[in-house]
């Protein structure tokens, strides 16, 4: 007997035109120039497209992302939005993309979004996470955090990073920018182990701007400079401590938050929540 529409067992293909999609994408970045697209390099954006254009016919899927990290930043709550012109349902996509993915991106929760979203414009805020590893050398949790060997005062890092919260021009802080104007929301720093954490909430950043931070803080944590030193760089507007950045391999983006006030629970410390 014959079967008519669908077959059994198969989802339907997607009717009509293009559909606007977003996703969360966790990466190592390791092994990449950063996010952007860069001709001859590997990146982030590039590996998506690749694999967007496999599914698509050949023809290119531009994917824009509420951050472009730098070269080595890793990301665990990367929001990417993309148009996709194929004809298979989000469900059936998500699983083609990782079936293609190299083993350094995962993709997840794959969903339809306005057609006019763009994950950069539209955030809310974002959060950073730095992690420093402040004990003997650990050649695999220094892998995605920065080996410090001196002692850290965190009290005393927490001090001086209250300085940056609200906000400021923080162009002693990140690159040179036509508005260098960025409200912080919060930074907070913890030490469990021999491991520190740094959490940097802010509406958007500079670029290096947290790196700049982070560099900022631990010189705080080894007592070679006070909260009132970074005050002061803050209002200089020069870029500060002779525009000194933490390495790359230990930041790494948490999340992207979309929805509701900028607020900071224990159960975001505590666990990665992402939007």
């Amino acid at each position: 007997m014959a079967v008519t529409g669908r077959r059994a067992g198969r989802s339907p293909a997607r009717e009509g035109g293009p559909v606007r999609y977003r996703a969360r994408v966790e990466y190592d970045g390791t092994d990449f120039a950063g996010f952007q697209v860069q001709p001859g390099r590997r990146t982030v954006q590039g590996e998506l497209e690749t694999a967007l254009a496999r599914l698509s016919g050949g023809r290119r899927v531009r994917v824009v992302a509420a951050g472009r990290t730098d070269a080595g930043v890793h990301a665990t709550g990367q929001v990417i939005a993309f148009t996709y012109p194929g004809r298979l349902p989000a469900a059936e996509l998500e699983r083609a993309l990782a079936a293609i993915l190299p083993a350094d991106i995962g993709l997840h929760g794959l969903r339809r979004a306005a057609r006019g979203f763009h994950p950069r414009y539209a955030a809310r805020y974002r959060e950073y996470r730095y992690t420093v590893w402040n004990g003997p050398r650990s050649p695999l949790r220094e892998r995605f955090a920065l080996g410090v060997r001196d002692p850290l005062d965190v009290a005393a890092m927490t001090e001086a990073a209250s300085v940056l919260v609200g906000r400021h021009d923080f162009s002693a802080f990140g690159a040179a920018e036509r508005q260098p104007i960025r409200t912080i929301h919060w930074i907070r720093i913890r030490r469990s182990g021999h491991q520190v954490t740094i959490d940097v909430a802010a509406d958007a950043f500079l670029r290096q701007m947290v790196r700049s931070i982070v560099a900022a803080l631990l010189r705080a944590g080894r007592g070679e400079i006070a909260g009132g030193e970074i005050a002061e760089a803050l209002g200089r507007g020069g870029r500060a401590f002779h525009g000194a950045v933490a390495p790359p391999h230990g930041l790494c983006l948490r999340r992207v938050v979309y929805d509701g006030p900028a607020r900071r629970t224990e159960k975001d410390d505590d666990e990665d929540v992402y939007a």
